[in-house]
């Protein structure tokens, strides 16, 4: 078997760095934009004698493209995961948070999964319109729908595009059941539909606090919602009979791990009916993506937080094996898993597995169809 051949190196000027100063990205997650897995070059600077290294950048900006997609439900045969298919409404997320399994994605667009991912996005505007076609399939048969799997459907563009809310007013037409996993506050805007959605029992939500440490949060997940809003979240769905479930996701040995019960406690206080963990992944390119957020953010820790992290996944830096890719082995697993259903029980909050009603399920009207007279 031949070896793959290794990547040309390519000098760049500061401009055309991999590593941007810390002033052009403010507000980002991702120190690099480093080149994906695909790609057979690599970037790195040199000083051409003239200075400018640190020369001044302007600010990163957010780029959004029109994404040209003709299906818009995606389907999967995870074994270990609640649902076989998913709604997207966008590509990459502007929240920024640097441990996100859904970096990688970007590869296959060619772009970088490091600050591309969350600076250059791609929106959907035929979402509604096609989920409308393939929930009208003859063949479609109703299972729930998932959103929020790859990147957060409540991201800050979602405030201007409104691609969710269209979604969701597709399934509340058909009673079509829809599970969310969030870490914005946005969410509570379509308080109304998920509302009246959950009353029929189509409907649940969860939302993901990561830490109560508000300064741990802007640097981790710089735009998304902080700690104390994702909570008044969880406080307005639940108020509003949404069954909500805390998510301590993901767990972060010698970082955020220790947090786990007063994330729970916080969630529970918030109205939350259950709750669920997941252990942090590093596959692929955010393996080098967080040791850099690390070596710049958490020096200190750096070392222990990556020895705790390969422990947990075999000696690797990920483990992607079903059953055990979300939540590890060994002792210290073990330790978290033991913890979580400890805290879970004196807090009286239940799985994330709420079961959702299929059975109401209509296909949406189209043009041309006879009205029913009952």
């Amino acid at each position: 078997m031949m070896s793959p051949k290794p990547k040309r190196r390519l000098v760049m000027d500061p401009e055309g760095s991999t590593l941007q100063p810390p002033d052009a990205r403010r507000g980002r997650g991702a120190v690099s934009n480093a080149v994906s897995r695909f790609d057979r070059e690599t970037r790195e600077i040199a000083d051409d004698g003239w200075g400018g290294l640190e020369a001044d950048l302007p600010p990163l900006r957010t780029t959004v493209t029109k994404d040209a997609t003709r299906t818009i439900i995606a389907r999967n045969t995870s074994p270990d995961v609640g649902f076989d298919r998913s709604i997207n409404p966008y590509r990459g997320c502007e929240h920024g948070c640097i441990y996100c399994f859904a970096r990688p994605t970007h590869a296959y667009l060619g772009l970088s999964p490091g600050l591309d991912f969350e600076s250059r996005l791609l929106y959907k505007p035929e979402a509604a319109t096609l989920l409308r076609q393939e929930l009208s399939h003859p063949k479609y048969r109703c299972r729930t729908i998932a959103m929020g799997t790859n990147t957060d459907p409540y991201q800050p563009i979602e405030r201007d595009y409104e691609i969710t809310r269209q979604i969701l007013q597709v399934l509340e037409e058909c009673d079509h059941p829809v599970s969310i996993v969030t870490k914005s506050h946005l969410v509570t805007r379509d308080v109304d539909i998920l509302s009246r959605m959950a009353a029929k029992g189509l409907a649940k939500v969860g939302v993901s606090v990561t830490t109560l440490d508000r300064d741990l949060a802007r640097r981790m997940e710089p735009r998304a919602s902080t700690p104390g809003k994702r909570l008044e979240a969880l406080r307005t769905l639940s108020d509003a009979g949404v069954p909500t479930i805390v998510m301590f996701a993901p767990a972060i040995p010698a970082l955020n791990a220790d947090e786990m019960e007063s994330v729970l406690e916080a969630g529970k206080a918030a109205g939350a009916n259950g709750a669920a963990y997941v252990l942090l992944r590093m596959p692929l390119e955010i393996k080098d993506l967080f040791r850099e957020w690390l070596a710049e953010n958490e020096p200190d820790k750096a070392s222990r937080v990556i020895r705790l992290i390969r422990e947990i996944h075999g000696g690797k830096d990920y483990d992607p094996t079903f059953q055990r890719r979300q939540v590890g082995s060994g002792p210290y697993a073990d330790l978290m898993r033991r913890r979580f259903k400890i805290a879970s029980k004196r807090l009286g909050l239940g799985g994330d597995r709420v079961p959702l009603d299929t059975g109401l399920f209509k296909k949406p009207a189209r043009a041309g169809d006879q009205m029913s007279l009952f």
